[in-house]
């Protein structure tokens, strides 16, 4: 007998328990003993693949370990292997525990078992743990052991120079070993160590020719990269598929095609790289007649080129695309809505994210909240947002700091300050991610709350935490909005002597715009003019808002002008020119700048402002009388601004609460 049940238990039937075959032994206990049935003693003698079977199903029936761990007989070469197998179940499932007090318990285990639950710990991040128990394996150990031991060091702590250590140590190293550390220096952006242990490597497998290669890629060393890829031996789909992602994401479109069209057999995973790197780079065209000649489409080939046409701007084409597709995954989902988005569409945003919802078996993903939720941000809509925000707390996203970071973002752009940082402090100081705190001092620069995101800022560097450029841009704007000009300047000197970080485009615009508002006007400008990079728009259109307030002309026009050098058809530049020729009696000026504008048929956007009421966002454009009610609100407003000219003046104390719920 295999494995007998404990004399405790009582036998399912008058028959007695040596009567009873295992696997109808198992199936009667496990339908009518609960866990009593598991109490059973190994002992395998015969039949011992039916045996493991049935020992295996219960485990999986009861979903418990523990009383076959406490009553198993390890004794034995065929009780060793039994043991071995259960040990390796327990590493698949994330057990660690049970894998190591079943260890403890065999006699002599051998190089298996140990090697089982070393990677049991490995895979649960315990790797303090599993290097003591690799210590212990002495001359047991194997190439496997090592290796493990070597990849827990590399991805669970990042701990380089001890997964190092070892790798020079090792006795002997397989070529699994080799593309472990060459992965490892890749991952911890460590090209030039990978490089140097795949050039040592004496024998080279395809995986470890793609490794290197699709890691010189990324970080823009591509030469290298095509030099390598050239001298293969011997290339799979994999490797070729890889060099043509590397030369799309690096503008070489046309040497990608060649690379696609060199290949000896592709399959669609080729075909979607080849489509992505034209969407990457703009050729829409291309890209979508390499798509109608693929010979077989797959969810990613119609995500990639409706991702494609997003970026470019052609939502329509997405559309119809999006509309096309026999079946739509959730990536097809959150790239319309976030085109939508980015369009300046939100309202269409949320139609999608409705009909999203709607549809069977997709489930919003961390991108999708994201997106929606800037949706919600663009239209003040508090009371979509509220429902996005109960519908999150209900999946695994709750806590992304990306998803935080955009709740955020919709209760500061809805006039919800306070709520938005509840939604800050709610999270352990020492769980908030980066992207949680910049997303808390752009909500006070929002808001013109100076003080409160020096505040935060300061809080940070208290906790250790250290910022990054988006927390800079945060900090500078929350000065500049509040007027801290002498803050600003302080920070923006911290900034530039901080090496860690790359001050980008919008820092300037940042500091222009801190000065221009203060009325420092010659000063931006004779900063702008000294800047080791040349100007972007944003930064001129700061210094050009700033001359805009003070009236400033002579700057204002040096701005106008630089503007329109990158942007010759920016109307909101004329316009901005325009109205400081007004504001200063320079009116045959303004009136020429209109008569261009009208010449080159260009046109300011009109300005929209939008109102939640009764969970209805209501949306009003300049001179746009089609709204629904017009013929009730225009005579209303008409009354009072004539009440106003005439000296009225609104007594609040009368003024009767009207209830615009929300949510």
């Amino acid at each position: 007998m295999w494995w007998s049940i404990s004399s405790d238990v009582e036998s399912p039937s008058s028959l007695s328990p040596s009567q009873i075959s295992l696997p109808c032994g198992c199936r009667s206990a496990a339908s009518q003993f609960a866990p009593q049935a598991m109490a059973v003693k190994l002992d395998i003698s015969a039949d011992k693949p039916v045996g493991e079977a049935a020992v295996l199903r219960a485990w999986d029936a009861f979903g418990t370990i523990d009383v076959l761990i406490n009553n198993a007989d390890v004794s034995g070469y065929q009780n060793m292997a039994m043991s071995n197998r259960m040990i390796a179940k327990l590493s698949r499932e994330g057990r660690p525990a049970e894998a190591r007090r079943l260890l403890d318990k065999m006699p002599d285990p051998d190089v298996i078992a140990w090697t089982s639950v070393i990677s049991a710990h490995i895979n649960r991040g315990m790797v303090r743990e599993a290097r003591e128990l690799f210590d212990r394996v002495d001359a047991k150990k194997n190439v496997v052991t090592w290796t493990a031991m070597i990849n827990g060091y590399l991805r669970r702590t990042d701990d380089v120079s001890e997964a190092e250590k070892l790798f020079n140590e090792m006795p002997y190293k397989n070529e699994v070993s080799w593309n472990t550390m060459i992965d490892g220096y890749v991952r911890n952006g460590l090209i030039d160590s990978a490089l140097s242990v795949f050039e040592k490597m004496p024998v080279k497998n395809v995986v470890s020719w793609n490794t290197i290669i699709n890691a010189l890629g990324q970080c823009g060393r591509i030469e290298e990269a095509r030099k390598l890829f050239d001298c293969m031996p011997k290339r799979d789909v994999i490797s070729w598929t890889s060099m043509i992602s590397t030369l799309s994401k690096n503008g070489r479109i046309d040497e990608a095609r060649v690379v696609f069209d060199s290949m000896p057999k592709r399959n669609v995973v080729s075909w979607n790289a080849m489509i992505t790197g034209y969407a990457q780079n703009l050729r829409l065209a291309e890209g979508f007649d390499l798509f109608q000649r693929m010979p077989e489409r797959d969810v990613p080939s119609w995500n990639a080129i409706i991702t494609g046409f997003v970026q470019n701007g052609d939502l329509e084409r997405a559309q119809k695309l999006f509309n096309d597709m026999p079946q739509k995954n959730v990536i097809s989902w959150t790239s319309m809505i976030t085109g939508y988005v980015q369009d300046g569409q939100s309202e269409e945003a949320l139609r999608n994210f409705s009909k999203m919802q709607a549809a069977d078996g997709v489930k919003p993903n961390q991108g999708t909240f994201v997106s929606v939720l800037g949706a919600c941000s663009d239209l003040a809509g508090l009371s979509e947002g509220r429902q996005i925000h109960q519908l999150i707390c209900k999946t695994v996203h709750q806590n992304d700091a990306f998803v935080v970071s955009a709740l955020i973002n919709m209760y500061s752009k809805c006039g919800e300050l306070g709520t938005a940082r509840k939604m800050f402090d709610d999270g352990f100081s020492s769980q908030r991610d980066l992207v949680s705190w910049n997303g808390m001092i752009a909500a006070y620069a929002h808001h013109g709350c100076g003080d409160e995101a020096i505040g935060l800022f300061k809080e940070m560097y208290s906790l250790d935490i250290q910022p990054n450029d988006v927390t800079y841009v945060g900090l500078l704007s929350a000065c500049s909005h509040a007027g801290l000009v002498d803050a600003g300047l302080k920070y923006f000197d911290e900034l530039t002597r901080d090496k860690s970080i790359q001050i980008r485009q919008e820092h300037y615009a940042c500091l222009v715009d801190l000065c221009g508002r203060a009325g420092k006007l010659k000063e931006a400008c004779e900063f702008i003019q000294k800047l080791p990079t040349e100007p972007s728009a944003n930064v001129w259109g700061a210094l050009l808002a700033g001359c805009n307030v003070h009236g400033n002309t002579d700057i204002g026009k040096l701005a106008s002008m630089k503007i329109l050098e990158v942007e010759p058809e920016n109307a909101g530049t004329y316009m901005s020119l325009s109205s400081i020729y007004a504001s200063t009696g320079r009116w045959r000026e303004a009136a020429k700048l209109r008569m261009e504008m009208k010449d080159k048929g260009l046109k300011k956007q009109p300005g929209c402002s939008w109102i939640d009421v009764g969970n209805k966002v209501h949306v009003f454009v300049v001179g746009d009388e089609s709204y629904s009610e017009s013929n009730f609100i225009f005579p209303l407003l008409n009354d009072l601004h004539a009440k106003m000219e005439a000296g009225h003046v609104i007594k609040v104390d009368r003024l009767m609460e009207e209830d615009f719920s929300v949510g």
